[in-house]
């Protein structure tokens, strides 16, 4: 490399991460457009739910549950629609039945109040808002199969190559 496409580089390399030093907000959290917007997000949920509850039966009514990969694939669809139904609930709560209320007190800390049931009703609300801890796993789990399911096609193309 020549200094003058070293100079380029580096300064290329040095602005990327001049970027990626300053903090923006993340804006994590998508409201949907009223009223359309959250009722066929939820109608995905309630779709997506029902989906994996086909999987799940399709994966044990064949016995194909049993064997390694379908079996992570069976824990995937388990956890990905115990996640949906926890953020199908936290949508209910605070965007369509207006039920909770948060707002943000600073940087790290938020409040949450109910306008109906009280303490027992923000809890539920935390809690569905954790959804990501039923997410994640389900997505491992997910990743997981389908990299032993590949495995296991690769090998069998191997023993393919091998037969005269």
């Amino acid at each position: 490399m020549t200094l003058r496409a070293n100079i380029g580089f580096i300064s290329l390399a040095g602005a990327l991460l001049l970027l990626l030093a300053i903090p923006h907000p993340a804006m994590a959290i998508q409201p949907h457009g009223d009223p359309e917007g959250i009722v066929v997000h939820q109608f995905s949920h309630i779709f997506f739910i029902f989906s994996m509850a086909i999987l799940m039966y399709w994966l044990r009514s064949r016995q194909l549950s049993l064997q390694p990969g379908w079996r992570e694939i069976k824990y995937a669809a388990l956890f990905l629609s115990l996640w949906s139904v926890m953020a199908f609930i936290a949508h209910m709560l605070d965007e369509q039945l207006g039920w909770i209320v948060t707002r943000r007190i600073d940087t790290w800390t938020m409040q949450v109040d109910s306008t109906r049931g009280g303490a027992g009703l923000e809890w539920v609300y935390y809690i569905a808002k954790l959804d990501h801890l039923l997410c994640v796993p389900g997505l491992f789990f997910l990743y997981r199969g389908l990299t032993v399911l590949s495995s296991q096609k690769d090998a069998v193309r191997d023993m393919d190559r091998e037969v005269p």
